[in-house]
């Protein structure tokens, strides 16, 4: 089981990982924007963070470095509608963290997340 951080702008979306993930025995915090999820995660630690890479105000990029100055050892899975490698060429991510582009599969997300709980 892992705690996971979601920050996803899109409520349809939002509120189908997080039930599926907490399905699947994870313990999920979902947001719809990343101001709210980096205050939330201010006092709190989580395993994983699962962020949309455009949100309105603080995007899942900006979201995942301030988080990752709080929590160094963060793993980070973004999700994005638009294509990842042109989002790496412009250098906005970092290369370790994970992309799944929009649309993917449940089953897709749930392996990364099990391969982080692996490693």
């Amino acid at each position: 089981m892992a705690r996971i951080l979601l920050a996803e702008d899109d409520e349809n979306l939002r509120f189908f990982l997080a039930r599926a993930l907490r399905r699947a025995g994870h313990e999920v915090n979902d947001y719809g924007d990343g101001e709210t999820a980096l205050t939330w995660m201010n006092e709190h630690s989580v395993d994983l963070l699962l962020a949309d890479v455009v949100m309105p105000g603080l995007d899942g990029i900006e979201l995942a470095r301030r988080a990752s100055d709080m929590w160094p050892h963060l793993r980070v899975i973004f999700i994005t509608g638009f294509a990842a490698v042109a989002l790496r060429e412009a250098k906005v991510m970092a290369p370790e963290a994970t992309v799944l582009e929009k649309p993917f599969h449940l089953r897709q997300l749930v392996n990364e997340i099990d391969r982080f709980l692996a490693a």
